[in-house]
């Protein structure tokens, strides 16, 4: 017995030297992975800390990338400092410290001026840099950067983005990718931290193109929810629950369900916070000129994304420039008088 005992707790010690061996290993193999992980994140450079930028930002911080970032306003540069990044006094300082750069502008002339001005990335960009724009610009602005990007043996890639500022803060955002498909595993390992969906449209500027093209039917909806809200209060239908017919009837879209812009109807939206936040009626305004621009240089017709056009530049120039486009609602009670 004392010998079959003995054998036994023989081979039961064998095996526990087995198994921790066998823990042992596995745990190395993990932490090897974990450690060359780790190691593959170099720094990420950011250009533009504006409402988007910052936050997106953020998210490749969270996500254990560093961050070396720029910004024309000090406070912001301060605030994206005071959760981590680098933070440097200009574009061509990004570049001179970051193979892969994420850049978002508001308009064309702020992505050519960063880009090729005399403080512009590529000033001291690095062959091999893979440059991602999430601006929303025009698309022959795009080509022009790619081209440009090229020359000095750098990659170009338009991605720009929808969800707005509170999709930008929890990393759910859309990205639209445009550019030379080869390298768009680079750069979605860099969007996946930002973004819930990222699509790949094409060549160069098929990003810009989809962008602008929801952007063109967010405005003309924004408009029908805002005139359809409106009808109802006036003739005697309490909001909320108009919404709420709406939203479970064929009527419905994002800007009644997710995004209402009557006041007291839904909370967490610009509406609800006297239009402050959010995305501008000014940068609406000019994504729907873009909108305009190709439809005229394709000969496309456009009479709802025109008419869309021309509301919110009146917008503008009415005092609605800074607010949310949800504003849209209170500028048409204002036409009435109320």
């Amino acid at each position: 017995v004392s010998q079959f005992i003995s054998s036994e707790y023989s081979r039961f010690c064998i095996s526990l030297d087995i198994y921790f061996v066998f823990v042992y290993t596995c745990l190395s193999i993990l932490l090897s992975v974990s450690s060359r992980s780790m190691a593959s994140k170099t720094p990420v450079g950011f250009v533009g800390l504006g409402n988007m930028g910052t936050p997106m930002a953020k998210n490749l911080l969270k996500n254990g990338y560093p961050v070396i970032a720029t910004d024309v306003f000090p406070e912001s540069r301060k605030e994206l400092q005071d959760t981590g990044a680098q933070v440097v006094d200009s574009p061509a300082d990004v570049a001179e410290k970051a193979d892969r750069i994420i850049t978002m502008l508001p308009s064309s002339p702020n992505v050519i001026e960063v880009y090729t001005g005399p403080n512009g990335i590529l000033k001291k960009v690095k062959k091999g840099t893979l440059l991602i724009d999430s601006s929303t610009i025009d698309p022959a602005v795009s080509k022009e950067m790619a081209v440009a990007a090229e020359k000095m043996g750098a990659v170009f890639m338009d991605a720009p983005v929808s969800g707005g500022v509170g999709a930008a803060s929890m990393g759910k955002l859309t990205f639209m990718v445009g550019g030379v498909e080869q390298e768009y595993n680079a750069a979605q390992e860099l969007l996946t931290c930002m973004g819930a969906n990222v699509v790949y449209c094409g060549q160069v500027g098929t990003g810009q193109a989809a962008k602008i093209c929801n952007n063109m039917l967010l405005a003309i909806g924004m408009i029908g929810t805002a005139e359809t809200m409106n009808l109802g209060i006036r003739l005697g239908l309490d909001p909320k629950l108009l919404a709420k017919i709406l939203n479970m009837s064929s009527g419905r879209c994002w800007s009644s369900d997710t995004y209402n812009p009557v006041p007291g109807v839904m909370e967490g939206v610009p509406s609800a916070n006297s239009y402050q936040g959010g995305f501008g009626t000014t940068l609406m305004a000019k994504d729907l000129g873009l909108a305009q621009n190709t439809a005229t240089n394709t000969k496309t017709t456009i009479p709802l994304g025109s008419l869309a056009h021309q509301i919110y530049r009146v917008m503008c120039a009415r005092g609605y420039a800074n607010k949310d486009f949800s504003s849209v609602f209170q500028f048409l009670r204002e036409e009435e008088g109320q």
